[in-house]
């Protein structure tokens, strides 16, 4: 235990922080038969209450298994597909407004704010019929770092073909072109990359939004839709099932469970890096040539006499092998050991740099 301590000035102390990415990918076949025939593979777990459906990276009953995202669907009661005879209308329903509630919040009048398609919450177009897909902190961390998100989509109107062309949809500019109006955090737009034969004339259109703080991706369903106004695919609309259903009448007529069976048939590939952030601060340990010359070891001392002195006029030496930091009732707080002792005597300095992240 030490006996002299030394207190750190204001400049002696310094916070940092640095953000750590990992590179994430979700291959298609992670979702689509791995474990098993499609749909029903061992890593895809439905539930009794069927608001929304759990992909893992292994058969979910297996130990190891890892929850990778959750897949739901939803449409607004303003959306024109709401009606009350749909399937599930009211989970559907639920789920977008649970969804809006939290990622976008309520306005001045307590109503929930709806999904917008450019993120400037005006007047202008609304994702009003969504796919949400939202990612475990197991891969996202503390975010979804902005810019690297990418998901390819097939983009065949067939269904048994739909991988023969892919739509790449991501959030490319992102990170100077982000939305700050969430109370979730940031969040960016995502878009449709042209590519073979999806996009005539190289047209770049809006395919949802993806909050990084929450690790959400709201996908619009005009991605499986056709048409140069909203829809993403020149081919026509996507055929989503073996009924030959569109994105519209899947939406409507099945259950959410199936709809994530649909929507999981046409994912390609996903990627994104995801961002640790390590928070430090920093203690600069500053021994001068006076400091911290003698040893409070019981060893140190033979006979009241320093044992590394072999005459009264030779320096005093000490080793030093370790840092403590000490709260201002001198009870020790950390230790950090150094690789090898350090010899100081009062012809040296030195400054130990001590790094505390969490």
């Amino acid at each position: 235990m030490a006996t002299v301590f030394k207190t750190f000035l204001n400049n002696d102390i310094k916070s940092t922080r640095t953000l750590l990415h990992e590179a994430i990918p979700l291959t298609g076949a992670l979702v689509s038969g791995t474990y098993g025939t499609f749909p029903d593979g061992g890593n895809i777990k439905n539930y009794a209450h069927g608001m929304f459906q759990s992909v893992y990276d292994y058969p979910y009953l297996s130990s190891s298994a890892n929850h990778i995202y959750d897949l739901a669907l939803g449409y607004s009661v303003s959306s024109t597909l709401s009606a009350s005879d749909n399937t599930q209308n009211a989970k559907k329903c639920n789920i977008y407004n649970q969804m809006a509630a939290v990622l976008m919040g309520y306005d001045a009048f307590g109503n929930i704010i709806r999904f917008d398609e450019d993120g400037d919450l005006s007047e202008g177009a609304k994702i009003d019929n969504a796919i949400f897909i939202n990612f475990a902190r197991l891969l996202q961390k503390d975010e979804i770092k902005k810019g690297s998100f990418t998901i390819k989509l097939g983009g065949s109107a067939s269904y048994l073909d739909a991988n023969d062309s892919l739509l790449t949809i991501t959030d490319a500019g992102a990170q100077t072109n982000y939305r700050v109006n969430s109370v979730a955090g940031e969040y960016g737009i995502l878009t449709c990359s042209s590519g073979g034969a999806l996009y005539p004339g190289g047209a770049i259109r809006k395919a949802g939004l993806i909050f990084y703080q929450a690790g959400v991706v709201v996908l619009s369903s005009s991605v499986f839709q056709g048409g140069p106004a909203t829809g993403a695919l020149s081919g026509g609309d996507a055929m989503m099932n073996y009924g030959y259903d569109s994105i519209a009448r899947a939406f409507t007529g099945s259950a959410i469970s199936g709809n994530c069976d649909d929507i999981r048939h046409r994912i390609s590939d996903i990627s994104f890096n995801n961002t640790t952030e390590l928070n430090s601060t920093i203690h600069f340990c500053r021994a001068n040539s006076t400091d911290f010359n003698y040893s409070s070891n019981p060893s140190y001392l033979s006979a009241s006499q320093i044992r590394v002195k072999n005459a009264q006029s030779d320096n005093p030496v000490a080793y030093m092998t370790s840092v403590g930091l000490y709260s201002p009732d001198n009870e020790l707080l950390a230790v950090a050991k150094l690789s090898e002792p350090l010899k100081k005597d009062p012809t040296n300095e030195m400054i130990l740099r001590v790094r505390l992240d969490y």
